[in-house]
């Protein structure tokens, strides 16, 4: 439970980052199948870059490179994936998500887990500190993030 710990940090940093931006705090981080070694990190840059497909797990995938197998990796997340970076997951075979909270959003990681995903949910208070703070502050931003008014599930 430490080395998860110690990889949300690399998460929490990037959400932070994200915000510092001006944009929307959500980090993410995937790491090797040795448990030691980074391949990708990078934050939610929907708004930064004028991109709806920029999720954190996107930028931290994108930021990794081709990789031949994605067996054993792990993506490390501070909030719970929506169904299309839970797309990527599945799409790709990585083997775990650890997910800092899903108290502020709920996304897709019962059906990875429902598909042999392994989910470590952590409930992290300063990941959900750090959410209902900007939802709180931002709320047309996170509506828009979530796709209020689509179909739910989406962030």
């Amino acid at each position: 439970m430490d080395l998860f710990r110690t990889w949300l940090a690399t998460a929490v940093a990037e959400a932070r980052a994200g915000l510092a931006e001006g944009g929307i705090p959500i980090g993410a981080a995937l790491y090797a199948a040795d448990g030691t070694t980074l391949l990708g990190r990078g934050h939610n840059r929907r708004v930064q870059d004028d991109d709806p497909s920029m999720h954190a797990e996107t930028a931290a995938f994108r930021a990794a490179g081709r990789q031949r197998s994605y067996r054993g990796t792990t993506m490390v997340t501070t909030l719970s994936p929506c169904w299309y970076c839970s797309g990527l997951v599945r799409q790709f075979g990585i083997s775990r998500v650890v997910i800092g909270e899903a108290t502020t959003f709920h996304g897709g990681h019962d059906w990875l887990a429902e598909h042999d995903v392994e989910i470590v949910l952590l409930d992290d208070p300063e990941c959900v500190d750090l959410m209902r703070d900007f939802i709180k502050h931002n709320p047309a931003l996170w509506n828009e993030d979530i796709g209020s008014g689509v179909e739910r599930g989406h962030r």
